[in-house]
């Protein structure tokens, strides 16, 4: 048994930095340095090991079991999510559909900024919600380029719009994480969180079209970004408060959809904006409409997919699913031999390592099956899906290692207990915390990719902080998630998600750099928020 130390030199200040130089040398590598992605990985990846071994004091032997384990998570479930949307892309694309597909949209509306408005926020906002975990920024990448639009556009605003549904993401997997972590009512938390994102989900909407066209393209459509954003904000908050946190995103993004279609059909921006060359858009005025047999034909694969997704994440039966074929292996030399230790928790607990084996239940065999079905239903043979699905994985296999190797460093900053130093620095901040606790959810999720793995590091640390600080536990619990959102554009595995999914493979810097300030001042913004819900809006953490 290993108890993970958080000031191993004695001075906090000093073990924060120290805890920091992974993070600082995968981003700085991306960003600054502007490595490709699967090398600062690798940069990124020796650098925790050898803070964690010579400065953390972990074994060796541990410290290598969490890269590992690290390793086989990204391969599953993260990758395999990521190859089989790309092959159902791959197949639409060969068989002509994403052609038409394309038309179809443009029938619909010929405007980009409209485009994005209902592919990357509201479609995007339904795969959050069925399956998360890469799924909407890896689907929506792929259609916004099949739509036109250049890799840095596809990539950079996929992530943007991939905000404020992920804290209700895959069925409310985050905020379930947090309950079970924190030990708070379940239906508090999802209440609490869904009396702050809200705002959210009406700003970043008008945010993510003032990012693609400017201020005055924003403005030219801002009818139909509040017809988006006001049913996603209103039923997100209406059913998180009186339901759960299970179905807030699949029920806000159907009536967005559903909204803006019908909406645009009676309204149509005047402003004569163009795209022209701002992020790469392409026009398609005068397109015509398509046969509507061979545009029911183009979507059925992405129905299928929808379906399956939906489906695939049902609690009942991914419980069946997992009860028949998972198998859960414990990693050797790491379950259970990693204590974290107070003031992290509230009494010593040993670390859980078990990898989970879903050959079945995971979202990418859902994905796979869908593809498969789609491939059928296009009139692909066997042999032109084995195929394609070898060509693809050639496409891949880089943005895969990558990926793998991403969630190592991730892993293996959490059992060496860096991220725990991290977040208690974030905690000293006092009167500030409300503000801090909410930017440690933002570090979390930049750290691991996942809302969910930030609630499970840091939902415990929350609920210790705010009881001492004298703060509503449920708030900053709350307040882990809400921040963590905004954190979601800026992990590396989001990064590498993106420009797989669009084909721009060694830009990964590019598209850091043009959407970490979007990250930051967003969460400022969720921070600033908590701290008027912490002293001067108390009556927002009432449970309805």
């Amino acid at each position: 048994m290993w108890s993970q130390t958080y000031d191993p030199f004695g001075q906090p200040w000093l073990s924060t930095l120290c805890a920091a130089l992974p993070v600082v040398a995968l981003l700085g590598s991306l960003a600054f340095l502007k490595l490709q992605a699967h090398v600062a990985a690798l940069i990124g990846l020796v650098t925790s090991l050898v803070v964690a071994i010579l400065l953390f004091g972990m074994p060796t032997s541990m410290a290598l079991a969490s890269a590992g384990y690290g390793l086989a998570y990204g391969v599953l479930p993260i990758g395999w999510i990521v190859l089989n949307v790309i092959f159902l892309y791959r197949l639409t694309e060969q068989r002509g559909l994403f052609g038409t597909l394309r038309q179809s949209i443009t029938h619909v509306t010929t405007d980009a900024r409209l485009q994005l408005l209902l592919v990357a926020f509201a479609f995007g906002a339904f795969f959050e919600g069925a399956a998360g975990f890469g799924t909407p920024v890896a689907v929506t990448g792929a259609l916004l380029m099949g739509l036109g639009f250049a890799p840095l556009a596809a990539s950079g605003l996929s992530l943007i719009a991939n905000t404020a549904p992920v804290a209700f993401g895959a069925l409310g997997t985050p905020i379930i994480a947090l309950s079970a972590v924190s030990g708070l009512d379940l239906l508090a938390l999802s209440g609490m969180v869904g009396r702050q994102l809200p705002l959210f989900s009406v700003i970043v909407p008008f945010w993510l079209i003032a990012a693609f066209a400017g201020w005055r393209g924003m403005v030219g459509i801002w009818p139909a970004i509040l017809a988006a954003g006001l049913p996603f904000a209103i039923l997100q908050g209406l059913v998180s408060n009186l339901h759960g946190p299970w179905l807030v995103d699949v029920v806000a993004s159907i009536a967005s959809m559903g909204t803006l279609v019908l909406f645009l059909r009676v309204w149509h921006p005047s402003d004569g904006w163009t795209p022209g060359d701002r992020l790469g858009a392409r026009k398609d005025e005068g397109v015509a409409m398509p046969a509507r047999a061979e545009v029911v034909r183009a979507w059925v694969p992405w129905a299928i997919l929808s379906v399956l997704v939906f489906v695939w994440g049902l609690p009942p039966v991914k419980t069946a699913l997992d009860a028949w074929t998972t198998i859960r292996v414990p990693v050797p030399g790491l379950h259970n031999l990693i204590e974290r230790v107070p003031p992290v928790v509230a009494a010593a607990a040993q670390e859980p390592a078990l990898f989970a084996v879903s050959w079945l239940s995971a979202t990418g065999t859902g994905i796979f099956i869908a593809a498969i079905l789609a491939g059928l239903v296009m009139g692909c043979s066997v042999v032109e899906l084995a195929t394609t699905y070898w060509r693809t994985l050639r496409l891949v296999r880089t943005s895969l290692v990558t990926i793998s190797v991403m969630m190592a460093i991730g892993f293996t900053t959490r059992y060496s207990g860096l991220d725990a130093t991290l977040g208690l620095a974030f905690a000293g901040t006092g009167v500030l915390y409300p503000f801090f606790g909410t930017m440690l959810g933002w570090l979390g999720v930049a750290l691991t990719g996942s809302d969910t793995s930030s609630n499970v590091l840091f939902g415990s640390l929350q609920r210790i902080t705010a009881e001492q600080l004298g703060l509503n536990p449920v708030l900053m619990a709350a307040s882990n998630s809400s921040g963590g959102v905004m954190g979601k554009m800026i992990d590396a595995q989001s990064i590498v998600v993106a420009s797989t999914a669009t084909q721009w493979y060694g830009h990964e810097g590019d598209i850091l750099r043009y959407v970490f300030w979007h990250s930051l001042v967003l969460a400022s913004l969720v921070g600033g928020l908590v701290l008027l819900q912490a002293y001067v809006w108390p009556f927002t953490q009432l449970v309805w």
